[in-house]
Order: C-alpha cells, then structure tokens, then sequence
C-alpha cells in the first residue's frame, strides 16, 4: 500500500489506525536513508510481507519504485491519496511537536501529481482527515479530487 500526500495531512495517523497490526511500515522519517529503507522493502518482497509506504510520495516517478517491485513480487498495490490542501497542512504542521520546514511542505505541494490506475495500482482511495472528529472518511477513487 502506498499512502499518498503533503506532510500534515494524516498519513501516518491512518496507518496506525488502519494496519499497524497488519503490515511493516516503511517511512523515511523513520529509516532515515533510502539504503535502509529498500533493504526492509527487499524484506518484505521476499517474504510477502504485507507493508506500507508511509512517504508523501508525490509523482508518479517516486511510486514505481515501489510499485514495480510489488506487482513483480505478485503483491495486490492499493494506493491513498490523503486530500492535500496546502493551507490546511500547514496549519496542521504548526501544530506538530516535530514540524516540517514550510519551504518542504510546499515543494511537495508543487510536485503532487494525482495518482491513476495506470501506474500499476489495483485500487485507488481519496482519504480525507475530518478534523472535528480524528476519524478518516476513506471513499472510492474517482480520478479527481
């Protein structure tokens, strides 16, 4: 599963909601170089372990890295795209005890390019963060936001 989207927009809140018992999360923040991070990829290829790309992984280029090797392993790729408005993210970041520098979070924003089925994925979600509440409102792709 690849979860998609700015900084602050509930990615990995998602995650430990929804598959922290499940599946190996694989996050930059936490591995801190790409050697280590593919080397837990290459892990769980090899054993079929069921992970989650917790990154922003905003263009298509950044995806296949993970894509290829997933569908090559016969792994089912289901993609998040978390809703990214930049206001909203960086209000969210500002309230963060570990923050993104802004001029990060907006350079994601200028990259984001919207997922598409064509990339390899088997399902496409749009995730949106309801504030008021914490919870995620997780409904169907529909090629737009």
């Amino acid at each position: 599963m690849l979860l998609i989207g700015l900084q602050a927009t509930g990615k990995s809140s998602f995650f430990q909601r929804r598959f922290a018992d499940t599946h190996v999360r694989l996050n930059l923040d936490m591995l801190r170089t790409r050697h280590r991070e593919g080397v837990f990829l290459g892990a769980c290829l090899d054993t079929g372990q069921p992970f989650v790309v917790d990154n922003t992984n905003p263009t298509r280029e950044e995806r296949q890295r993970y894509i290829a090797g997933a569908r090559a392993a016969r792994f089912r790729v289901a993609g998040y795209l978390f809703e990214s408005r930049i206001d909203d993210a960086l209000r969210r970041n500002a309230a963060r005890e570990r923050q993104v520098p802004e001029r990060g979070l907006r350079g994601t924003s200028a990259r984001l390019q919207l997922p598409t089925l064509d990339e390899g994925f088997d399902t496409l979600s749009f995730v949106r963060l309801v504030e008021a509440t914490g919870e995620f409102d997780v409904s169907e792709w529909r090629d737009e936001v």
